[in-house]
């Protein structure tokens, strides 16, 4: 599936289904949900920097 489709089939899911799919997506990578530092905002290219980083070294999301 190409970026457009999955962009179209996640567009036309509800609500409660893209939290589904986001949440099994977190868990198949071991996020946690609440797993960030509190208080800290993030934007989207620190997020999008951090993600590239984690799939770079799987070993940082192992957990101990």
């Amino acid at each position: 599936m190409n970026k457009e489709e999955r962009t179209k089939r996640f567009k036309s899911m509800s609500s409660m289904q893209r939290q589904e799919l986001i949440l099994k997506k977190m868990k198949e990578r071991g996020i946690e949900v609440g797993s960030g530092i509190p208080n800290k905002k993030y934007d989207s290219k620190e997020v999008y920097e951090l993600i590239h980083i984690a799939n770079c070294f799987p070993e940082l999301r192992e957990k101990k």
